[in-house]
Formats: C-alpha cells, sequence, structure tokens
C-alpha cells in the first residue's frame, strides 16, 4: 500500500528542515526504513523512518533546542484546538519572547505542550 501524500510531504519537509543532502537522506531511508525512496514506504517503514528522525541527532541543531518530537505535537496539538499557524506563533511570542516554534527551548517547548493540552481539556 502506497503512502498518502499527507506523509511523503512531511518526510520531505523534515528533509528539507533538516538540510539534508539527497545521498545522506537516501541512507537514512534504507538504515531506517529499507528502501531508497520514500515512495517505496509503507505504514509499517514510514512509522520507523518517523522514529529514526525523532530519535537521532539529526533534527536537533542546538542541543538545548526544541525536538522534533515535541514541536510536531505542538504542532498535532494547536491542530486539535483549531489554532491557526498565526494564532500558534502570536501565543509563542507573547510568553517565550520568540519568533517562532524552532527557536523555542526543550524546556519552553515542555511548557507549550502543557499549556496547549490545558487549553484543549478545557475546551472540552
Amino acid at each position: 500500500m502506497v503512502l498518502d501524500r499527507k506523509k511523503l510531504a512531511l518526510i520531505h519537509i523534515i528533509k528539507k528542515n533538516l538540510g539534508l543532502s539527497d545521498e545522506l537522506y537516501r541512507e537514512i531511508l534504507f538504515q531506517a526504513a529499507g528502501v531508497r525512496s520514500a515512495k517505496d514506504l509503507n505504514e509499517q517503514s514510514f512509522h520507523k523512518l518517523m522514529k529514526h528522525f525523532v530519535r537521532s541527532a539529526y533534527y536537533q541543531k542546538d542541543p538545548n533546542g526544541i525536538t522534533l518530537k515535541q514541536k510536531m505535537y505542538i504542532e498535532y496539538l494547536a491542530e486539535k484546538i483549531e489554532w491557526t499557524q498565526e494564532h500558534l506563533i502570536n501565543f509563542i511570542r507573547k510568553y517565550y519572547h520568540k519568533t517562532d516554534l524552532d527557536h523555542l527551548s526543550r524546556k519552553d517547548a515542555a511548557k507549550t505542550i502543557e499549556a496547549l493540552k490545558n487549553i484543549r481539556f478545557r475546551q472540552g
């Protein structure tokens, strides 16, 4: 079964955000999921690849910075509470004095996650 377009897009967004060369990207695909191209991924190999990205040092530019897992969870929570990207950025600016999600520290990302979970809980 072929992955849906959203998952393929996510993989390519991660590749771009990490600044991976095509050669390194294909090496990671093969090591983590046993394929040379994202179009050859199935659901199981997609999850293996995502686990690899989340656990690897590749995603982290700053050792104290936000992790990929935190970033994805914050975006998921913001979507669940029906916040636009602009609303989320304004929240981050107001409470953490950062220009965007990528500039949060791990600690601030953890606080953001808890805040969003509380907002979601209060919404019902």
